[in-house]
C-alpha cells in the first residue's frame, strides 16, 4: 500500500468521498457551462438579464444537487431507479393532461419559477431502471426473446407519451439511449439487426402516409423535413431557421467577428439564439476555433465518463455510466448536426450551454449518478 492509498483510506469517510470525486469531469462541466454563461450574456447584448443571470442560479442550484446526489452510495439510486422511472412516467402523463403549451407542445409543468420539462427526467430514469434490469438479469438471459421484451416496454412506454406532445427529437434519443444500454448489456446484434431493417420500413411508411388519413407525423414534423432535405425551398417561412444559421456558421469563419459582434445575432437575424441555436452564436463570434474548442471538452466529458465506467466492477454502475454518457453525447451531436443542416431540426438543446432549467438540473443530477458510481466503486488496494 503506498502512502497516498493509505493516507485516502485512513481519511474520514466523509472527507474521503471528496478525495474519490472525479476533479477531471467537474472542471470539464464547468468549462462548459462557463461558455453557456457567456454567450447568454453575449446574445442578450451584454447583460446578465434575462437569460445568463437565471441560468447561473440554476447551475448552482444543479451543482449543489450533483455533489449530494454523488455523496449517496451508488447502491441506494440502483434500488430506487423502478420508482424514479414511475415518477417520470407520472409525470409525463400529468404533461399529457395538464401540461402547459408553448410553440404547438404541451411539454412542460408550470412551476411559476420556472417551467418543468418532465421528457428531461425520463432521459435520465430509463437509463437507470434499465442498468439495474441488466445488473439483476443472469448475463445467460440477455439475449432470450421472454427477457428482450420487458426492456422494449421499459422504453416504448415513455416514447409514446413523449410522442403524443408531440416531442420527436426527445423520443428518438430516448429510443437511441435505450437500444445503447441493451447493445452494452450484451443484447445479440440480430435484435439490432432486425430494429434496423423495421426503421428503413418505418421510414418509407413515414414518407407514403403524407396526406393520407393515417398520416403517421405532425404537418410541421414534414415541414422539418422537407426544410432538412431542401432548406432554399422556403427560405423566409420553414428554411428560415436554417438558412439563418448556415449563414452565421459561414460568416465566422475561422476565428470569429469578435465577442458580441456576431451580425446574425446582433441584429436579430438568427432565430432561437438563446437556445438551440447558441452553438451557431459561437461559430458565428468564435469562428471554427471556438467551435472545436466547445467540441473537444464535450468528447473529453464523454471520455472521462467512459474511463470511470472502464474502471468499475460493478454492472449496474457501469451500464449506468456509459448509458448517461450515451445519452449527453446525443445531445450535442444532434444539436450541432441540427444548426449545421445535417439533421432536421428537433428541438434538442445543446447541453449544459443552452438557456432552460429541466435540462441543465436533470443533466448536472446525472452527472451527479456518474460521481456516485466513480466514489463509492470498489477499489481494492494491496498490502
Amino acid at each position: 500500500m503506498s502512502y497516498l492509498e493509505y493516507r485516502v483510506r485512513t481519511v474520514p469517510t466523509g472527507f474521503r468521498k471528496i478525495l474519490y470525486f472525479n476533479w477531471g469531469l467537474l472542471l470539464l462541466i464547468l468549462a462548459a457551462a462557463a461558455v453557456g454563461f457567456i454567450m447568454l450574456f453575449s446574445v442578450a447584448g451584454g447583460s446578465m438579464t434575462p437569460w445568463a443571470d437565471p441560468q447561473i442560479k440554476r447551475f448552482l442550484i444543479g451543482l449543489i444537487g450533483m455533489f449530494i446526489i454523488a455523496m449517496i452510495p451508488i447502491w441506494f439510486w440502483r434500488n430506487v431507479s423502478g420508482v424514479a422511472y414511475l415518477m417520470s412516467l407520472g409525470l409525463l402523463v400529468f404533461v399529457e393532461l395538464f401540461g402547459t403549451t408553448g410553440m404547438g407542445a404541451q411539454r412542460w409543468i408550470d412551476l411559476g419559477f420556472m417551467r418543468l420539462q418532465p421528457s428531461e427526467f425520463a432521459k435520465i430514469t430509463l437509463v437507470m431502471v434499465m442498468a439495474a434490469y441488466y445488473d439483476w438479469l443472469p448475463a445467460d438471459r440477455v439475449s432470450k426473446p421472454l427477457w428482450v421484451i420487458i426492456p422494449v416496454i421499459l422504453i416504448l412506454v415513455p416514447v409514446a407519451l413523449v410522442l403524443k406532445q408531440p416531442d420527436l427529437g426527445t423520443s428518438l434519443l430516448l429510443l437511441i439511449a435505450g437500444a445503447t444500454v441493451m447493445f452494452v448489456a450484451g443484447l445479440h446484434w440480430a435484435y439490432f439487426a432486425t430494429v434496423i431493417a423495421a426503421g428503413v420500413g418505418a421510414i418509407f411508411a413515414v414518407f407514403q402516409s403524407r396526406g393520407t388519413d393515417w398520416q403517421l407525423l405532425k404537418d410541421y414534423q414534414y415541414r422539418r423535413i422537407d426544410t432538412f432535405l431542401d432548406p432554399a425551398s422556403d427560405p423566409l417561412g420553414a428554411g428560415y431557421h436554417i438558412t439563418q444559421s448556415k449563414i452565421a456558421l459561414g460568416s465566422g469563419g475561422w476565428a470569429g467577428r469578435g465577442f458580441m459582434q456576431g451580425t446574425q445575432t446582433r441584429l436579430n437575424f438568427l432565430p432561437e439564439k438563446h437556445t438551440d441555436f447558441i452553438f451557431t452564436t459561437i461559430a458565428e463570434e468564435f469562428g471554427f476555433v471556438g467551435g472545436i474548442s466547445l467540441l473537444v471538452i464535450y468528447v473529453l466529458i464523454v471520455l472521462f465518463c467512459l474511463a470511470s465506467a472502464m474502471k468499475t466492477r460493478d454492472r449496474f454502475s457501469s451500464i449506468l455510466i456509459i448509458g448517461i454518457a450515451m445519452t449527453f453525447f446525443l445531445f450535442f451531436a444532434v444539436n450541432m448536426s441540427m444548426v449545421m443542416g445535417l439533421a432536421p431540426v428537433v428541438g434538442v438543446p445543446l447541453p449544459l450551454v443552452s438557456y432552460g432549467g429541466s435540462a441543465m438540473l436533470v443533466l448536472l443530477g446525472a452527472f451527479g449518478l456518474v460521481q456516485s458510481a466513480h466514489i463509492h466503486r470498489p477499489r481494492g488496494v494491496s498490502k
